[in-house]
């Protein structure tokens, strides 16, 4: 997993908690890489899953809450980073169907041993888009906080259904987007 995954966490638990709360979790998830973080880097998503861990114990929130409130803010930081992948996108539908053929394209361009999600998406009719999560690294409640993070992003109304496919790993997760009429 590519390292901004991992530095955009850590920010994100300076900001929403406090570095001293950083510098635990890390101390306490026990991590090969030592918690020491380049966003080119590539680390084993396992570190990812000690740290969220580490920080449900400490705060006593949910795993499944704090991954989804790490995709929630993921994707504002992706939204100020990357903003060539917003320019002439007017709702988050039209992202959401890229996401796979050009940010998932670029980062594989990029990073030749980068393994993203697979994001398959396909209109079910004028307000209604199904989205395919499928990733051997379990993630889709950050995932699922991608998606109401580009809902809050564009602004829309948009109900959100989930369904694990398969089992309730979170390896192959559907949701269904159905914009309000």
């Amino acid at each position: 997993m590519k390292g901004i995954i991992f530095t955009e966490f850590l920010e994100m638990l300076d900001e929403k908690f406090d570095p001293e709360l950083t510098e635990r979790i890390i101390e306490k998830a026990n991590l090969p890489s030592g918690g020491a973080y380049t966003t080119t880097g590539t680390y084993d998503h396992t570190e990812l899953v000690a740290l969220v861990v580490e920080l449900s114990k400490e705060t006593e929130i949910g795993i499944t809450d704090l991954v989804r409130t790490y995709g929630f803010y993921l994707f504002g930081r992706f939204v100020r980073g990357y903003p060539r992948f917003f320019s002439g996108i007017k709702d988050s539908f039209t992202f959401i169907e890229g996401v796979e053929e050009v940010v998932h394209a670029e980062v594989r361009k990029l990073y030749a041993e980068a393994k993203p999600p697979t994001i398959s998406a396909s209109r079910k009719g004028d307000n209604q888009l199904e989205v395919i999560y499928e990733s051997e690294r379990c993630l889709g409640d950050a995932a699922h906080g991608l998606i109401l993070g580009c809902l809050d992003y564009f602004k829309e109304e948009v109900e959100v259904e989930r369904e694990n496919v398969d089992d309730d790993s979170g390896k192959k997760v559907r949701f269904l987007l159905t914009r309000a009429a």
